[in-house]
């Protein structure tokens, strides 16, 4: 005898729902996922955050710079670059030990000169510029192009609206979404479509800026807020003309970190890494040196040639800069010291940089090795 048993259909996120025990914010983000890797990037397994020191930790070049918003593109905290242009605003950049739990280190935005009289063609953009190599996980202009999700946290001394803008400067396109600011640590989570058009450049160039728009004009923010991936031109749709101005009164700050980029349609939390390998990924944009690096009295005993092998290796040739350095004799009870002002590079590529110093305070013996105690010498990268 033959038995034919059928059943019915079984839809196994109805029938989760239907349990008693809820499965959770974590649980009902699984069961929204659509692809393996938004499971994968959920569960933490590999790199999300495309971002580097979204977490402002690392501040190689220096803690608080004042008197910035003049026509330029500035860092302070590595990886993070303000633009400003046209304004009569200025404003201090500082890394602040303030943030919400588990950071123990913000970006801080300070305005110290408003400019209320805004002209079409003013900006202030912060922004990190995306190297084309780390963006290929998005899949952007192919059909399996995967979400943009953009998390971070802040505050102000006040309420506030901005701007934050995905700009793919490979194909000209972007797309811009408002966001909110209170007195208050809050976490913003804008999650942006996928885009079918236009593919990143797989190299180390630029391929995708994403920036907040802390002041505009109506060059700008003139039209409708774009928010669904165009192309530029248009710009006047890449701000929104309800934001607020960094610059409208000496009151007004921005506070920022946890700052996160990822391949996903869902968010996940901040992606901690240790402090080492950050400081590593910086440096692949840029790097100053402390000390113990070791110098040569040149043959004709007027300089120094000092060699700096980079930790890893740099994007592109970096461009060298500097004023001075103090050394150490390497002799036995010698008395004094030894300066030197930076004058050339001998050599230089993406591993290493060997560097002249000279106007030396004293004279060497050819060949004699000296050490370098402190120097201002830095290496610059950035996109």
């Amino acid at each position: 005898m033959t038995v034919n048993v059928s059943k019915p259909a079984i839809n196994v996120r109805e029938k989760l729902a239907e349990l008693d025990k809820p499965t959770g914010i974590a649980g009902e983000a699984m069961l929204r996922a659509e692809t393996p890797q938004e499971q994968q990037a959920l569960l933490g397994l590999g790199r999300r955050n495309v971002l580097i020191n979204g977490d402002m930790r690392v501040a190689q070049r220096g803690t608080s710079s004042s008197g910035l918003g003049v026509d330029a593109t500035v860092y302070l905290l590595d990886r993070f670059s303000m633009e400003t242009s046209g304004t009569a605003g200025r404003f201090t950049a500082s890394q602040a030990s303030d943030g919400p739990a588990g950071f123990g280190k913000s970006l801080k935005i300070d305005c110290t000169t408003a400019d209320t009289s805004v002209a079409a063609g003013e900006l202030f953009l912060l922004q990190q510029r995306i190297e084309g190599y780390n963006v290929q996980s998005f899949g952007k202009g192919t059909p399996d192009c995967t979400g943009f999700t953009v998390s971070f946290y802040c505050k102000g001394n006040a309420s506030a609206t901005y701007t934050l803008e995905l700009y793919d400067s490979d194909n000209n396109r972007s797309i811009s979404r408002e966001f909110s600011v209170s007195s208050a640590w809050e976490r913003v989570v804008i999650n942006f479509p996928p885009d079918t058009t236009g593919t990143f450049n797989c190299d180390n160039g630029v391929s995708l800026y994403c920036q907040i728009w802390l002041h505009a004009g109506s060059t700008w923010n003139g039209g409708t807020l774009n928010e669904q991936w165009s192309g530029v031109p248009p710009h006047n749709t890449r701000a929104s003309s309800n934001a607020s101005s960094i610059f409208d009164s000496t009151d007004r700050t921005f506070y920022i970190t946890g700052w996160q980029l990822e391949a996903s349609k869902v968010v996940t939390p901040f992606e901690h890494r240790s402090f080492g390998e950050e400081l590593a990924l910086c440096q692949r944009y840029y790097y100053k040196p402390t000390d113990g690096q070791i110098g040569m009295i040149a043959n004709n005993t007027t300089y120094v040639c000092a060699s700096y092998p980079f930790p890893v290796t740099m994007r592109v040739e970096p461009t060298v800069s500097g004023t001075s350095a103090t050394m150490g004799w390497n002799r036995p009870f010698a008395a004094g010291g030894l300066t030197g002002q930076y004058s050339s590079t001998e050599a230089i590529g993406l591993d290493a940089c060997i560097v002249n110093y000279a106007s030396l305070s004293a004279t060497g013996n050819a060949h004699e090795l000296v050490a370098i105690t402190t120097s201002d010498v830095q290496f610059d990268a950035e996109l």
